[in-house]
């Protein structure tokens, strides 16, 4: 068992030692803890650290260190990374490898500092102009956060790509027991620029807009086929299968755990990659299942629409799919028992 570490400390100190060499960004409650710990802490191996003027800035210097072939992220939360957008999408279609963190709070415009899951659409949508979508990782956990953000690392090298990893503002502000990762031997990676040669030019001619389309979509089902992670609890016997990420995908495991004891035959998937959504979960559930219910911490119930899509896809006949949307900060067990009950009495309506 590791030491006690905060979220975010947890998340920059595993980026040194998983070999990222360039950070830049602007902080931004509640993400800024992994700034601050990079600031100092990149800089005694050898790395490079820029508080930019802005998130626009910050992640152009991102594009610049992926260019290099350099390990290169930022991270930021809410309005910070709607500003990153145009530099994400400009990663993507140049095919370089960057991991962006995004430390999840609440609201719209510059929003509030609570803790929330209200960017669900935006990062599994891709959340800037044109036609794309990164890898997503969702973590529940400070451990699995930094287990994750190597394999957000690794995939976003192996297909040329975004990684998201999307924590929440309470896993990035609270302390469990980490084990941290060893440190690896950082690397130049082949595509760096030489000041020769550059994989792809910005900017393409039309003729060659059909062919690259072709190749984003071939590489996303290779991504869609071999990269879906979840987690899952007595879902071949279940009546009523929930479906939540992140730390109220904690709690609904808890809420499982309890229901089961009172003899409910209930059981949960917990996507860990929330793109890919994690489909061939599903593929295990009970054929006889009576309902689906998303729980999340936003106002309007988002990965319900991937629940409802899934479902639509491996179930022949029209199983309901149930929305608990608890808008922010974690719900309680007791919260998401209570609310089950109101559905398997017909007091809540599915949405789908």
């Amino acid at each position: 068992m590791g030491e006690m570490i905060k979220g975010n400390h947890a998340i920059a100190e595993a980026a040194v030692r998983f070999g990222a060499r360039l950070y830049a960004g602007y902080p931004i409650t509640p993400s800024t803890e992994i700034m601050e710990y990079i600031s100092w802490r990149m800089p005694e191996v050898g790395g490079a650290f820029v508080q930019a003027e802005s998130e626009i800035a910050g992640i152009n210097m991102v594009i610049g260190g992926a260019a290099c072939g350099v390990r290169s992220f930022t991270a930021s939360s809410g309005p910070g990374i709607s500003l990153k957008q145009e530099g994400i999408t400009q990663l993507y279609d140049e095919e370089l490898a960057a991991v962006i963190i995004n430390v999840v709070r609440y609201g719209n415009g510059i929003g509030t500092l609570y803790s929330a899951q209200c960017d669900y659409l935006r990062e599994t949508r891709g959340g800037g102009n044109g036609d794309y979508r990164p890898i997503v990782l969702c973590p529940s956990s400070i451990q699995e956060a930094v287990d994750l953000l190597g394999v957000a690392f690794d995939l976003s090298e192996k297909y040329r790509t975004v990684a998201v990893l999307m924590t929440e503002g309470a896993l990035g502000q609270m302390m469990e027991p980490c084990d941290l990762p060893e440190f690896i031997e950082p690397k130049r990676y082949p595509w760096g620029f030489d000041g020769k040669y550059s994989y792809k030019k910005v900017g393409i001619f039309e003729r060659d807009s059909m062919k690259e389309a072709v190749a984003m979509n071939e590489k996303n089902a290779v991504i869609k086929e071999n990269e879906q992670r979840w987690a899952d609890v007595d879902v071949e016997d279940a009546d009523y299968v929930f479906v939540s990420f992140g730390l109220p995908g904690r709690s609904t495991e808890g809420a499982v755990e309890e229901l089961r004891k009172a003899g409910h035959k209930v059981g949960i998937i917990r996507p860990i990659t929330a793109w890919p959504f994690p489909e061939k979960a599903f593929e295990k559930v009970n054929p006889n299942v009576k309902g689906f219910i998303s729980v999340e911490a936003n106002a309007t119930g988002q990965m319900v629409e991937d629940v409802a899509l899934t479902v639509k896809k491996k179930f022949s006949d029209n199983k309901p799919v149930y929305s608990l949307a608890y808008v922010y900060g974690i719900p309680e067990m007791e919260k998401i028992q209570k609310d089950y009950e109101k559905i398997a009495a017909g007091e809540i309506k599915e949405v789908f």
